[in-house]
Protein backbone atom coordinates (compact mmCIF):
# COMPACT_ATOMS: atom_id res chain seq x y z
CA UNK A 1 0.00 0.00 0.00
CA UNK A 2 2.83 2.39 0.87
CA UNK A 3 4.53 1.78 -2.49
CA UNK A 4 1.24 2.46 -4.27
CA UNK A 5 0.84 5.82 -2.53
CA UNK A 6 4.43 6.72 -3.34
CA UNK A 7 3.71 5.89 -6.97
CA UNK A 8 0.59 8.08 -6.94
CA UNK A 9 2.57 10.92 -5.36
CA UNK A 10 5.24 10.64 -8.06
CA UNK A 11 2.57 10.71 -10.79
CA UNK A 12 0.93 13.79 -9.24
CA UNK A 13 4.31 15.52 -9.08
CA UNK A 14 5.06 14.77 -12.72
CA UNK A 15 1.56 15.92 -13.74
CA UNK A 16 2.04 19.16 -11.80
CA UNK A 17 5.34 19.81 -13.58
CA UNK A 18 3.56 19.49 -16.93
CA UNK A 19 0.42 21.43 -15.95
CA UNK A 20 2.12 24.34 -14.17
CA UNK A 21 3.52 25.99 -17.36
CA UNK A 22 0.06 25.82 -18.93
CA UNK A 23 -1.46 27.46 -15.85
CA UNK A 24 1.12 30.25 -16.14
CA UNK A 25 0.20 30.71 -19.79
CA UNK A 26 -3.52 30.80 -18.98
CA UNK A 27 -3.09 33.27 -16.11
CA UNK A 28 -0.66 35.54 -17.96
CA UNK A 29 -3.14 35.90 -20.83
CA UNK A 30 -5.46 37.70 -18.39
CA UNK A 31 -2.78 39.82 -16.69
CA UNK A 32 -1.79 43.39 -17.37
CA UNK A 33 1.68 44.05 -18.79
CA UNK A 34 2.90 45.41 -15.46
CA UNK A 35 1.51 42.45 -13.50
CA UNK A 36 3.01 39.93 -15.93
CA UNK A 37 6.40 41.62 -15.74
CA UNK A 38 6.39 41.87 -11.94
CA UNK A 39 5.01 38.35 -11.31
CA UNK A 40 5.82 36.23 -14.38
CA UNK A 41 5.56 32.85 -12.60
CA UNK A 42 2.43 33.53 -10.57
CA UNK A 43 -0.35 31.17 -11.80
CA UNK A 44 -3.14 33.73 -11.20
CA UNK A 45 -3.46 37.43 -12.06
CA UNK A 46 -3.59 40.16 -9.43
CA UNK A 47 -5.77 42.21 -11.74
CA UNK A 48 -7.88 40.55 -14.44
CA UNK A 49 -7.71 42.11 -17.89
CA UNK A 50 -8.95 41.07 -21.34
CA UNK A 51 -7.36 43.98 -23.18
CA UNK A 52 -4.92 41.74 -25.07
CA UNK A 53 -7.81 39.74 -26.55
CA UNK A 54 -9.36 42.99 -27.81
CA UNK A 55 -5.98 43.92 -29.26
CA UNK A 56 -5.78 40.59 -31.10
CA UNK A 57 -9.32 41.02 -32.43
CA UNK A 58 -8.43 44.49 -33.73
CA UNK A 59 -5.46 43.06 -35.58
CA UNK A 60 -5.68 40.43 -38.34
CA UNK A 61 -5.94 37.57 -35.85
CA UNK A 62 -9.41 36.44 -37.10
CA UNK A 63 -8.10 36.30 -40.69
CA UNK A 64 -5.05 34.34 -39.57
CA UNK A 65 -7.30 31.90 -37.70
CA UNK A 66 -9.52 31.46 -40.77
CA UNK A 67 -6.47 30.81 -42.97
CA UNK A 68 -5.12 28.28 -40.47
CA UNK A 69 -8.44 26.42 -40.33
CA UNK A 70 -8.78 26.32 -44.13
CA UNK A 71 -5.20 25.27 -44.79
CA UNK A 72 -5.01 22.76 -41.94
CA UNK A 73 -8.33 21.07 -42.72
CA UNK A 74 -7.49 20.83 -46.42
CA UNK A 75 -4.05 19.37 -45.72
CA UNK A 76 -5.48 16.92 -43.18
CA UNK A 77 -8.13 15.63 -45.57
CA UNK A 78 -5.58 15.36 -48.36
CA UNK A 79 -3.11 13.46 -46.21
CA UNK A 80 -5.72 11.02 -44.98
CA UNK A 81 -6.79 10.25 -48.57
CA UNK A 82 -3.41 10.19 -50.32
CA UNK A 83 -1.46 8.57 -47.47
CA UNK A 84 -4.06 5.80 -47.33
CA UNK A 85 -3.91 5.19 -51.07
CA UNK A 86 -0.10 5.21 -51.10
CA UNK A 87 0.13 2.99 -48.03
CA UNK A 88 -2.30 0.47 -49.52
CA UNK A 89 -0.44 0.42 -52.83
CA UNK A 90 2.89 -0.23 -51.09
CA UNK A 91 1.34 -2.91 -48.89
CA UNK A 92 -0.75 -4.87 -51.38
CA UNK A 93 0.07 -4.06 -54.99
CA UNK A 94 2.99 -5.91 -56.53
CA UNK A 95 4.84 -3.69 -59.00
CA UNK A 96 8.42 -3.23 -60.11
CA UNK A 97 10.37 -0.92 -57.82
CA UNK A 98 7.95 -1.20 -54.90
CA UNK A 99 10.74 -1.71 -52.37
CA UNK A 100 12.70 1.16 -53.86
CA UNK A 101 9.70 3.46 -53.52
CA UNK A 102 9.19 2.44 -49.90
CA UNK A 103 12.88 3.00 -49.26
CA UNK A 104 12.56 6.48 -50.75
CA UNK A 105 9.65 7.19 -48.39
CA UNK A 106 11.80 6.20 -45.41
CA UNK A 107 14.64 8.34 -46.74
CA UNK A 108 12.33 11.36 -46.97
CA UNK A 109 11.33 10.84 -43.33
CA UNK A 110 15.00 10.88 -42.33
CA UNK A 111 15.73 14.17 -44.14
CA UNK A 112 15.33 17.27 -41.90
CA UNK A 113 12.54 19.46 -43.25
CA UNK A 114 14.70 22.59 -43.04
CA UNK A 115 16.96 21.15 -45.76
CA UNK A 116 14.03 21.21 -48.21
CA UNK A 117 13.00 24.83 -47.67
CA UNK A 118 15.07 26.35 -50.49
CA UNK A 119 14.15 23.59 -53.00
CA UNK A 120 10.48 24.09 -52.05
CA UNK A 121 10.74 27.81 -52.72
CA UNK A 122 12.40 27.25 -56.10
CA UNK A 123 9.83 24.65 -57.19
CA UNK A 124 6.87 26.76 -56.08
CA UNK A 125 8.27 29.80 -57.85
CA UNK A 126 8.95 27.80 -61.02
CA UNK A 127 5.41 26.38 -61.14
CA UNK A 128 3.79 29.74 -60.42
CA UNK A 129 2.31 28.63 -57.09
CA UNK A 130 4.32 30.97 -54.89
CA UNK A 131 2.29 33.34 -52.73
CA UNK A 132 -0.96 31.38 -53.06
CA UNK A 133 -3.05 28.89 -51.12
CA UNK A 134 -2.02 26.21 -53.61
CA UNK A 135 1.64 26.77 -52.77
CA UNK A 136 0.89 26.51 -49.06
CA UNK A 137 -1.23 23.37 -49.35
CA UNK A 138 -0.12 21.14 -52.24
CA UNK A 139 3.46 20.40 -51.03
CA UNK A 140 2.05 19.19 -47.69
CA UNK A 141 -0.75 16.97 -49.02
CA UNK A 142 1.39 13.83 -48.60
CA UNK A 143 3.96 13.06 -45.93
CA UNK A 144 6.27 10.12 -45.51
CA UNK A 145 5.29 9.43 -41.90
CA UNK A 146 1.61 9.06 -42.81
CA UNK A 147 2.42 6.74 -45.71
CA UNK A 148 4.60 4.62 -43.41
CA UNK A 149 1.89 4.39 -40.72
CA UNK A 150 -0.81 3.37 -43.21
CA UNK A 151 1.45 0.87 -44.97
CA UNK A 152 2.44 -0.82 -41.73
CA UNK A 153 -1.20 -1.04 -40.63
CA UNK A 154 -2.39 -2.47 -43.94
CA UNK A 155 0.31 -5.16 -43.60
CA UNK A 156 -1.57 -6.43 -40.52
CA UNK A 157 -4.93 -6.75 -42.33
CA UNK A 158 -5.55 -10.41 -43.32
CA UNK A 159 -5.28 -10.97 -47.06
CA UNK A 160 -8.16 -13.47 -46.82
CA UNK A 161 -10.58 -10.57 -46.25
CA UNK A 162 -9.61 -9.01 -49.56
CA UNK A 163 -9.70 -12.36 -51.36
CA UNK A 164 -13.30 -12.82 -50.22
CA UNK A 165 -14.16 -9.38 -51.61
CA UNK A 166 -12.52 -10.21 -54.95
CA UNK A 167 -14.52 -13.44 -55.17
CA UNK A 168 -17.64 -11.28 -54.85
CA UNK A 169 -16.46 -9.25 -57.84
CA UNK A 170 -14.86 -6.24 -56.12
CA UNK A 171 -11.92 -4.59 -57.87
CA UNK A 172 -8.76 -3.26 -56.15
CA UNK A 173 -10.19 0.19 -55.43
CA UNK A 174 -13.56 -1.18 -54.31
CA UNK A 175 -11.80 -3.63 -52.00
CA UNK A 176 -9.70 -0.83 -50.58
CA UNK A 177 -12.59 1.61 -50.10
CA UNK A 178 -15.33 -0.72 -48.84
CA UNK A 179 -13.41 -3.46 -47.05
CA UNK A 180 -9.89 -2.47 -45.96
CA UNK A 181 -10.34 1.23 -45.20
CA UNK A 182 -13.21 0.78 -42.68
CA UNK A 183 -10.98 -1.66 -40.78
CA UNK A 184 -8.17 0.89 -40.45
CA UNK A 185 -9.84 3.41 -38.12
CA UNK A 186 -6.99 3.47 -35.54
CA UNK A 187 -4.41 4.25 -38.24
CA UNK A 188 -6.67 6.80 -39.94
CA UNK A 189 -7.28 8.62 -36.66
CA UNK A 190 -3.56 8.61 -35.90
CA UNK A 191 -2.81 10.15 -39.29
CA UNK A 192 -5.63 12.68 -38.78
CA UNK A 193 -4.28 13.84 -35.41
CA UNK A 194 -0.67 14.05 -36.61
CA UNK A 195 -1.65 15.77 -39.87
CA UNK A 196 -3.81 18.43 -38.24
CA UNK A 197 -1.32 19.10 -35.48
CA UNK A 198 1.59 19.29 -37.92
CA UNK A 199 -0.14 21.56 -40.45
CA UNK A 200 -1.60 23.79 -37.72
CA UNK A 201 1.81 24.33 -36.09
CA UNK A 202 3.76 24.51 -39.37
CA UNK A 203 5.84 27.67 -39.76
CA UNK A 204 8.93 27.27 -42.03
CA UNK A 205 6.93 26.11 -45.06
CA UNK A 206 4.40 28.93 -44.71
CA UNK A 207 7.26 31.42 -44.57
CA UNK A 208 8.90 30.26 -47.81
CA UNK A 209 5.65 29.63 -49.71
CA UNK A 210 4.10 33.13 -49.44
CA UNK A 211 4.79 36.74 -48.62
CA UNK A 212 1.33 38.30 -48.86
CA UNK A 213 0.20 39.29 -45.31
CA UNK A 214 -3.35 38.27 -46.27
CA UNK A 215 -2.14 34.65 -46.46
CA UNK A 216 -0.67 34.63 -42.96
CA UNK A 217 -1.63 31.69 -40.78
CA UNK A 218 -1.63 31.88 -37.00
CA UNK A 219 1.97 30.72 -36.74
CA UNK A 220 3.40 33.21 -39.22
CA UNK A 221 0.97 35.95 -38.21
CA UNK A 222 1.69 35.74 -34.49
CA UNK A 223 5.42 35.60 -35.24
CA UNK A 224 5.14 38.89 -37.15
CA UNK A 225 2.82 40.33 -34.51
CA UNK A 226 5.15 39.91 -31.55
CA UNK A 227 8.17 41.07 -33.55
CA UNK A 228 6.49 44.19 -34.90
CA UNK A 229 5.14 47.34 -33.31
CA UNK A 230 3.14 45.46 -30.68
CA UNK A 231 6.18 43.37 -29.79
CA UNK A 232 8.00 46.20 -28.05
CA UNK A 233 8.90 45.32 -24.47
CA UNK A 234 8.02 42.02 -22.83
CA UNK A 235 4.37 41.87 -23.98
CA UNK A 236 3.92 38.58 -22.11
CA UNK A 237 0.09 38.77 -22.02
CA UNK A 238 -0.16 39.44 -25.77
CA UNK A 239 2.18 36.62 -26.72
CA UNK A 240 0.71 34.04 -24.36
CA UNK A 241 -2.89 35.00 -25.19
CA UNK A 242 -2.15 34.38 -28.87
CA UNK A 243 -0.43 31.09 -28.01
CA UNK A 244 -3.40 30.08 -25.83
CA UNK A 245 -5.89 30.69 -28.63
CA UNK A 246 -3.66 28.75 -31.03
CA UNK A 247 -3.53 25.78 -28.66
CA UNK A 248 -7.31 25.33 -28.27
CA UNK A 249 -8.14 23.81 -31.72
CA UNK A 250 -5.27 21.31 -31.55
CA UNK A 251 -6.29 20.26 -28.04
CA UNK A 252 -9.93 19.83 -29.11
CA UNK A 253 -8.97 17.70 -32.13
CA UNK A 254 -6.67 15.57 -30.01
CA UNK A 255 -9.20 14.87 -27.25
CA UNK A 256 -12.05 14.19 -29.69
CA UNK A 257 -10.12 11.81 -31.92
CA UNK A 258 -8.04 10.19 -29.17
CA UNK A 259 -11.23 8.76 -27.62
CA UNK A 260 -12.27 7.31 -30.95
CA UNK A 261 -8.74 6.02 -31.45
CA UNK A 262 -8.86 4.18 -28.12
CA UNK A 263 -12.32 2.82 -28.87
CA UNK A 264 -11.22 1.69 -32.32
CA UNK A 265 -8.16 -0.03 -30.90
CA UNK A 266 -10.27 -2.01 -28.39
CA UNK A 267 -12.73 -2.95 -31.12
CA UNK A 268 -9.86 -4.22 -33.23
CA UNK A 269 -8.58 -6.32 -30.30
CA UNK A 270 -12.07 -7.73 -29.63
CA UNK A 271 -12.42 -8.78 -33.26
Amino acid sequence: MKKRWLGYAALVLVAALYIYPFLIQLATAFKTDADATAHPLLPWPHQWSVSVFRTLAEQDFPRWAANSVFVSVTITVGRVVFNSLAGYALSRLRFRGRNAVFGAVLAVIAVPSVVLLIPKFLVLNQFGMYDSYAGMIIPLLVDGTGVFIMKQFFDTVPVSVEEAARIDGAGPFRTFWSVVLPMSKPALITVTILSFQGSWNELPHYIVSRQDPALNTLTSGVASLVSGELGQGNQFPLKLAAALLMTVPVAVVYFVFSRRFTRGSYEGVDK
